[in-house]
């Protein structure tokens, strides 16, 4: 047995590896799809005064990274208005909520008030954040971009939460974990390769079946706590990641999902978003999840789903948010 499990471990990706290939994902993702074609161009709008005002690096704590950009129309009509937040990707160790103006310009040019957060990265100056420090700065955030909005003339009375990777892994935290604490009404989230699961049998891309040790490490530093290879071994362990698993959250606040993984992705292994699509449908949530079946990590070799993942947003945003 003992000669067996040294055997395995020989294939296991190192832990700091698995952070590094989060790292980047969505860049990766983004340079891999080529010519943007034209349809897609109408989810990409130029930030521009003439069609909304932005406010930017408002603070909501103290750490250095503890700051938003809020999104206002131009139209300020309304009695109230509908917050759409968007949560950069980057491996939970790189990004800026810079790199999503674009979608968040489109999301406000909807008519929705759009609020892109930044938080604590986990790097060499921050060693001790994790997924679960960054879900809860997010969670710390809400009331501090909901009370901005009311400020400048919006108030807000209903939201939903997106992302993209490391993103939509934090935003689906809030949505089904977090959400019944909101200041507002969590009425929808969507997004695209964010993981929900911590199996250790799911994540054979990163070797991580085949070790005790390298998953407790790796699944220790995602969830800020100390996890044992003895933990790994007789599952205790999932006591300890499901504060990062969204999607044993989902019975307790079923929010509708708008959701597109890649079956070919190597850098959030498909086989774990497998058991986000089973939460979904177990407990009754309106949902729509898309597999792109040529796609990795950037779900680039599919752009008639892509399309259709899209658009199908825009309908929940209509359906949930108006």
């Amino acid at each position: 047995m003992k000669q067996r499990r040294q055997k395995r471990t020989k294939k296991v990706v190192p832990w700091w590896m698995g952070l590094l290939a989060f790292s980047g994902a969505l860049f990766l993702g983004a340079a891999s799809k080529g010519l943007t074609p034209a349809w897609a161009k109408q989810y990409n709008v130029k930030w521009s005064d003439q069609i909304e005002k932005k406010q930017s690096d408002l603070r909501y704590g103290q750490g250095e990274f503890n700051t938003f950009d809020l999104y206002l129309p131009n139209d300020q009509t309304k009695d109230t208005y509908g917050l759409v937040v968007y949560l950069h990707g980057g491996g939970f160790t790189t990004g800026d909520k810079a790199m999503d103006e674009s979608i968040l310009a489109w999301l406000c040019s909807k008519g929705y008030v759009a609020a892109g957060i930044n938080y604590t990265l986990r790097n060499e100056k921050n060693p001790e954040a994790s997924v679960l420090s960054q879900s809860n700065e997010i969670r710390e955030a809400m009331p501090f971009v909901i009370d901005a909005a009311r400020d400048a003339g919006y108030p807000i009375d209903r939201m939903a939460i997106a992302g993209g990777s490391a993103g939509h892994t934090l935003a689906m935290l809030y949505a089904y974990r977090d959400g019944k604490s909101a200041p507002v009404p969590v009425v929808l989230t969507f997004g695209s390769v964010g993981p929900s699961s911590f199996y250790q049998e799911d994540w054979g891309i990163m070797g991580l079946d085949q070790s005790d040790e390298a998953c407790a490490l790796l699944f220790g530093v995602m969830s800020g706590t100390s996890i044992s290879p003895d933990e790994i071994a007789d599952r205790s362990y999932l006591n300890k990641v499901k504060p990062i698993s969204a999607f044993m959250w989902i019975k307790d606040n079923p929010v509708p999902c708008v959701a597109a993984y890649g079956t070919h992705d190597r850098v959030q292994p498909y086989k774990a978003s497998l058991r986000l699509k089973a939460a979904l449908e177990e407990n009754g949530v309106d949902h729509a999840y898309f597999e792109m079946k040529h796609s990795g990590h950037g779900l680039q070799n599919d752009n008639r789903q892509y399309r259709k993942w899209m658009e199908t947003i825009e309908e929940y945003l209509e359906r949930y948010m108006h």
